[in-house]
């Protein structure tokens, strides 16, 4: 995948509350239209008065699941980028409030491919969900144990379907 030809020229907002992690956004994702905000009043002004591709939402902070409540209902895919709020609960919340994927900080370097993915997935009217768990079930089977699921399959098993 051309992640650089996929991303050339979309609009991205990128709501964080830590400066260093919005630098290091803005440089992952240079080949982008970028918008930043490090509080959720500004994040809340940018989703209300601008048309984004795709919204990276710090869950912490930046009263993340709130920005993606408005996100959602503009029709803005949302990314949740956590480090701080990286739990299978949070992991849940975060798909049961729309988000389109959730990603932890420790996965930042991809977050190309990860944009990437929404994109494609918006474009060929896919479940961006199935290509995510492609990615990041792995990484969640070794911060949350390889059953990390089995509290909820049904749940699970509707939100992976193709």
């Amino acid at each position: 995948m051309n992640t650089q030809k996929i991303l050339k020229g979309t609009r991205i907002l990128i709501v964080d509350d830590e400066e260093d992690i919005l630098d290091t956004l803005t440089e992952l994702l240079d080949m982008c239209k970028v918008d930043r905000a490090s509080t959720f009043e500004h994040a809340k002004e940018l989703l209300e008065n601008n048309i984004y591709h795709v919204a990276i939402l710090d869950i912490m902070g930046v009263r993340g699941y709130e920005l993606l409540e408005i996100a959602k209902k503009r029709g803005i895919p949302a990314l949740m980028l956590t480090a701080h709020a990286l739990s299978k609960d949070n992991l849940k919340k975060s798909f049961e409030k729309g988000a389109s994927y959730y990603v932890p900080k420790d996965e930042i370097n991809k977050i190309d491919v990860f944009v990437a993915d929404i994109l494609l997935a918006e474009e060929q009217n896919k479940n961006v969900l199935v290509k995510w768990y492609e990615r990041l079930s792995g990484f969640c089977d070794r911060r949350f144990g390889p059953n990390w699921k089995d509290d909820d399959p049904d749940f699970w098993n509707s939100l992976l379907k193709y």
